[in-house]
């Protein structure tokens, strides 16, 4: 099935023109968002959306660019729509992200004590296939971020690759696509600076050219214009725009 992709933002953590990288993947008559960072609520409702709009919310770790907008989709999902959003996630990630990230914003005597009480939590044991929707299927993949942090990339539908913040893993890569038929790469890209937490644009040029022509470089800083041209045959991905996968 083909699979519809806008990103709601492609920038780094500290990018300010090109907002959170988080996704919406859509098939016919689903909605998942891929992390909610600190810019999600902009972004949606500058596509004159809302998190209503959204069945599903998809978590790959906890950093506030990916998870930063997630007190206030849990108070408007409570307190305006009246209703739980499912949030996919890493069962190691499960108890992180209420008592380190959300309970100090969201925890009301009473009424909110709990991560259960604002979302409909589906734990996710990685390298296992969970069917989200009738056309989304995801794999949680643990990839090398911050040392000491835990971290999932995703295998989506069997074919496409979505790269949570990772360093360079070719060996990955080329699993991938020459054992698991991967057709398509989304991959984090950090354009200057050595890859000491992120994989940077030289390290994805190293590739191999069938690696290369499927990869699509997102999650990268406010200077991207300087480096168009200097991607060899990856292409960056533009924020907004509705791509079919």
């Amino acid at each position: 099935m083909t699979l519809k992709l806008q990103m709601l933002g492609t920038g780094s953590a500290f990018a300010k023109n090109y907002y959170n990288n988080n996704a919406l993947i859509q098939d016919e008559n689903f909605t998942l968002l891929i992390d909610c960072g600190v810019t999600a609520p902009l972004a949606l409702h500058q596509l004159d959306k809302t998190f209503n709009d959204v069945n599903a919310l998809l978590i790959t770790h906890i950093h506030a660019d990916h998870v930063g907008g997630m007190e206030e989709l849990a108070f408007m999902m409570k307190m305006k729509f009246n209703r739980k959003l499912p949030l996919y996630i890493a069962e190691a990630l499960v108890e992180p992200i209420w008592e380190h990230t959300l309970k100090g914003g969201l925890y009301q005597q009473g009424h909110i004590s709990s991560l259960q009480d604002v979302f409909d939590v589906y734990p996710l044991k990685p390298g296992v296939k969970t069917d989200i929707s009738p056309g989304i299927s995801v794999e949680l993949i643990p990839t090398q971020h911050i040392p000491g942090k835990d971290s999932y990339s995703l295998y989506l539908n069997d074919r496409i690759f979505y790269s949570a913040d990772m360093v360079f893993d070719p060996q990955l890569l080329n699993e991938l696509v020459n054992e698991r038929d991967c057709e398509v790469i989304l991959h984090e890209c950090q354009l200057q600076g050595p890859g000491e937490v992120h994989t940077t644009l030289d390290e994805l040029l190293s590739l191999p050219e069938n690696i290369q022509e499927r990869t699509y470089l997102m999650h990268y800083s406010d200077d991207v214009e300087a480096f168009i041209g200097k991607t060899g045959i990856m292409e960056f991905v533009e924020q907004q725009r509705v791509y079919e996968l």
